[in-house]
């Protein structure tokens, strides 16, 4: 067996976990209570450097998604020993660590199926299908009436009745999602589609609202308050999780948002409506999403005013917001008809990639 001199033993025993080169691959050593391991540094998972995670008992955890390897076998965590990294052979000799050139052990992979989300995105047949968003948080068990989202339902419910689409509603605050856990932040790869928290936690609610935006969707209807000049804390738990759709444009070069269409429902009890819809229309584009004329309704008793049940009853009254709903949505439904129905307006909104990224 082919040796490689990979440092000093008492170097490499002050810290658990250190990365050396074996000719050219990476490698993963560790030290515990004296005893030395050698395994791949880069993770089965999508290639995470494994000698820059930590060393938890004698496992080596990732840093981009947690992902557990034996430090001296490379196996898997218990209930997965099938999916292993390789190993090295380690033994020390004149105060040397030395490894072997080769592994002893291969690198091997669980089967298993593609997470559901993964699909290429193709429109099924069908009618038009308009998907609403409502970001208003309150309390579980004592529901109280929310501005924008019951201009939102007054907007989906003419999208089904007036005309003729699918509809449905998702209620943010009824869905149990983590906040983004920052894995763009360690490399831009690490930031995955499908999203590496929804691939890993079945209890990650964030599917649906992935699966209404990538899959399923033509039209999208935000509708958010306004919370201290800005769309509520939930709305930018969700903008936050959607990283990992804009991100493989420009890490994968795959476009996942294709001749869809987004509008904006907003109402506050402040002002700052231009501010909140600025965002929104510049998150959006940069998801993929094209916009109708006038893309939102909006409505705000501005800074000064702090009576907000005269701001509900004002809402509640009006007819003026229920009809300006109804006219975003049919705005939105004509846009995304004609994308759908004419190829060239369609093939104008997806181009796109990272060649024509304007930030690449």
């Amino acid at each position: 067996m082919d040796w490689v001199d990979a440092g000093s033993a008492q170097a490499l025993a002050k810290a658990p976990l250190h990365e050396v080169k074996v000719g050219d691959a990476r490698v993963a050593i560790t030290c515990r209570a004296g005893e030395f391991g050698a395994i791949s540094g880069v993770c089965n998972h999508v290639g995470g450097p494994l000698a820059q995670g930590t060393l938890e008992g004698d496992y080596v955890v990732c840093p981009w998604h947690q992902y557990r390897f034996h430090r001296l076998t490379g196996a898997g965590e218990p209930g997965y020993e099938g999916d292993r990294v390789p190993s090295f052979a380690v033994k020390v000799e004149d105060g040397r660590v030395l490894v072997s050139a080769r592994p002893v052990t291969r690198r091997a992979h669980l089967p298993h199926e593609p997470h559901p989300l993964a699909r290429e995105p193709v429109r099924a047949p069908g009618r038009l299908r308009v998907a609403g968003i409502s970001t208003t948080i309150m309390q579980p068990g004592y529901p109280r009436y929310s501005t924008s989202e019951a201009l939102l339902e007054c907007a989906l419910a003419h999208a089904a009745t007036a005309l003729g689409a699918e509809t449905q509603l998702i209620r943010l605050r009824e869905l149990a999602f983590r906040h983004c856990e920052g894995y763009y932040s360690r490399a831009a790869k690490a930031c995955t589609w499908p999203c590496s928290i929804t691939a890993m936690d079945a209890n990650d609610r964030m599917d649906v609202v992935y699966e209404a935006l990538v899959h399923w969707a033509d039209v999208l209807l935000i509708a958010t308050p306004i919370r201290w000049g800005a769309a509520s804390s939930l709305y930018f738990k969700m903008a936050e999780r959607m990283n990992c759709i804009q991100n493989q444009i420009t890490i994968a070069n795959r476009v996942l948002i294709r001749a869809k269409v987004a509008a904006f429902i907003v109402t506050g009890g402040q002002d700052n409506v231009q501010a909140v819809v600025g965002q929104q229309l510049g998150f959006f584009g940069e998801l993929g999403f094209v916009f109708p004329p006038f893309p939102f309704v909006a409505h705000s008793l501005g800074w000064t005013a702090e009576d907000m049940e005269r701001n509900v009853a004002y809402v509640q009254a009006s007819e003026d917001l229920r009809e300006g709903s109804r006219a975003l949505v049919e705005r939105a439904c004509a846009t995304s008809r004609q994308l759908l129905a004419d190829p060239a307006a369609r093939a104008s909104v997806e181009r796109g990639g990272r060649k024509a990224h304007p930030n690449s």
